[in-house]
């Protein structure tokens, strides 16, 4: 089986979920439908929710990550990802530093950071995370009241990337759907994260297939 790195290497489609209200064995079979349609990661959150009740919903989406042989992610919460073992630790710009989530997840865990400027994105680049994302791109009620960054800084990212940190794994965040993906993708971005776009669709598979097609093949 594939290394948590060369997934991450290929990983394109991100997607960001809470429990939308399903059943655990609904949670998973949306997980496993998703996966099937090229979603590479799936992070599971949902402020909302009991630890404990959380714990269920990712042992369900490990078991579906296990069977496509996927990445899934845990946000913000160490103790949880360690507990669920979670392939990834997302972490925002006030969770913990990712030198003391490195010391409390195991090896091989992937450590992701959530960047707002082209500063921040910049020192991820230098730092320990194994990916960023910068965002949000444009307006979105899942980050409300934070800015958003627009395609410049997107472009801005890109161009630093490749010549900073070309074999770290960065993403686009923040109001990405299958009708404006392809402004991002031309502002530089190969990898894109999304929440409504695939949550809210009414065919959530067809979805995350058009956002994928629209994603240039890496390498």
């Amino acid at each position: 089986m594939a290394t948590t790195a060369a997934l991450l290497s290929q990983a394109q489609l991100y997607v960001c979920t809470d429990s939308q209200g399903l059943t655990l064995t609904a949670f998973e079979d949306w997980a496993s439908l998703v996966y099937e349609a090229g979603v590479d990661i799936i992070q599971l959150r949902d402020k909302g929710m009991e630890a404990a009740r959380e714990l269920e919903y990712f042992a369900a989406l490990r078991a579906a990550a296990t069977r496509h042989g996927k990445l899934f992610a845990a946000n913000d919460r160490a103790d949880l990802a360690q507990l669920a073992q979670t392939s990834v630790l997302h972490l925002g710009q006030g969770d913990i530093p990712l030198p003391a989530a490195r010391q409390l997840v195991q090896p091989g865990v992937l450590l992701g950071q959530s960047t707002n400027s082209v500063e921040q994105a910049e020192r991820a680049m230098h730092s320990l995370a194994d990916y960023y994302c910068i965002g949000p791109v444009w307006p979105t009620p899942t980050k409300p009241g934070r800015a958003a960054t627009g395609l410049d800084v997107v472009s801005q990212v890109a161009q630093r990337a490749a010549s900073i940190a070309p074999n770290k794994p960065w993403f686009a965040i923040g109001g990405i759907d299958v009708s404006n993906v392809a402004q991002v993708v031309e502002a530089g971005a190969t990898r894109v994260v999304v929440v409504r776009a695939v949550t809210h669709a009414a065919d959530p598979a067809e979805a995350a297939r058009q956002l994928k097609a629209q994603l240039p093949r890496l390498g």
